[in-house]
């Protein structure tokens, strides 16, 4: 039995994939036998979310330990974490650090290093072009003081698509990469939801094909593609109205002026975040999945969407793209309006061509992106991490 500490700035439902990510990712391991824990902060946004920060919780065989965010927050600080870093640390065969140029990124890497213990960051698409360059300025300063120095010294950097990889190479400071997809408990979509329910509880789509982008809206998403995209597709046709499901990051009164823009505002409803029954119901009734983002390092809604047996209109940044076009589960084009449209009216034509892609999703989802599949996959992972053990510093 290994024990493995995940670490993360925090798991709010807010922050999307990365939170259920990493919550998954542990649950998957710690099924297969091993001491599974979390450690991250309580931060919710601008609020606190609403858990113990004196004690460990227990979740599908993981151990949470939440610690209070602290000045500045957007960097997810927190010296009760630092401190428990350094006591928890030594006591782990692996830790596996999430994200980069964050601060539990620079002390959790410090006290591995001090401490002999192998670690294993994702970077969670932070070093695709695209985002490599955003607030360069910044980053470099970060890059300088600690954090080339905490890649160089990794043990190996966690990919979840050969594409990510590919694209991170030039950024990753020399470290190896290892692909291990992210993974679903394929039970949660074994007993579809009774069509209908979403519909019900939101009259204004009526009869009509949902055309559903589901994630946070976020800059990168590709908001502004869809918008046009739907905009000029909603001016010639009457029968499709857009649900734009996830929480606000930033971009919910943009996306919300395109529309408007567009005329085509009373054309989409909004149902903030979504999860559970809703999330099942939504995901139940929906017709055609669109996500046209300009950086995406997995897109885990894309799987959630394939497994439902929706057929997906993707950008060929989503970096899964290469295997859902080879699986036929969809549509990839570039992040561009006329594109996205032309592939969105694909599909809105061809009834059949819809089902034999949805039907193609959830073969691939099944033969690859299963949890009992993934969480194999990152215990050997895990494994190789641990027998490369390194020998004990002087000093983080």
């Amino acid at each position: 039995m290994m024990k493995i500490l995940h670490v993360i700035a925090n798991l709010a439902p807010r922050y999307g994939g990365p939170s259920k990510a990493c919550r998954e990712m542990s649950a998957a391991v710690s099924w297969r036998g091993h001491a599974v824990s979390i450690y991250t902060t309580n931060q919710d946004g601008p609020h606190l979310l609403d858990v113990p920060t004196d004690k460990p919780v227990e979740v599908d065989g993981v151990t949470i330990r939440y610690f209070p965010v602290q000045i500045p927050r957007f960097w997810g600080t927190s010296w009760p974490l630092a401190e428990a870093f350094k006591r928890a640390i030594p006591e782990h065969d692996v830790v596996h650090i999430h994200s980069l140029y964050m601060f539990h990124d620079w002390v959790a890497g410090r006290y591995c290093h001090a401490a002999g213990v192998p670690y294993i960051i994702r970077p969670h698409g932070t070093l695709d072009p695209y985002l490599h360059r955003r607030h360069r300025w910044r980053k470099m300063i970060m890059e300088t003081m600690f954090q080339n120095r905490i890649l160089r010294r990794a043990a190996a950097l966690h990919y979840t698509s050969e594409e990510e990889m590919r694209l991170a190479e030039p950024y990753a400071c020399g470290a190896p990469g290892v692909v291990v997809p992210l993974g679903l408990d394929l039970e949660d979509y074994d007993n579809p939801p009774i069509p209908g329910a979403f519909r019900a509880r939101h009259p204004e789509i009526g009869d009509k094909t949902i055309v559903l982008f589901f994630g946070r809206l976020n800059f990168k998403k590709g908001l502004d593609v869809l918008a046009k995209a739907f905009g000029g597709l909603a001016r010639m046709r009457d029968d499709i109205h857009l649900v734009i499901a996830g929480p606000d990051d930033g971009m919910k009164d943009k996306t919300e002026r395109w529309l408007a823009d567009e005329g085509v505002a009373d054309r989409a409803t909004f149902t903030g975040m979504v999860h559970g029954a809703e999330k099942r119901a939504l995901l139940g009734d929906a017709d055609i999945f669109v996500l046209p983002s300009y950086s995406e390092n997995f897109g885990i809604a894309v799987v959630e969407a394939m497994a439902c047996g929706i057929p997906v209109v993707i950008s060929d940044r989503v970096n899964i793209w290469r295997e859902v076009e080879a699986a036929g589960a969809g549509r990839v084009t570039p992040p561009e309006a006329e594109a996205c449209a032309a592939a969105i009216t694909a599909l809105l034509d061809d009834q059949r061509l819809r089902h034999d892609m949805g039907e193609a999703g959830r073969r691939l989802v099944k033969t690859a992106y299963g949890s009992d599949l993934v969480g194999e996959r990152l215990e050997a992972f895990y494994t190789a991490v641990a027998a490369h053990r390194l020998p004990d510093q002087d000093g983080p």
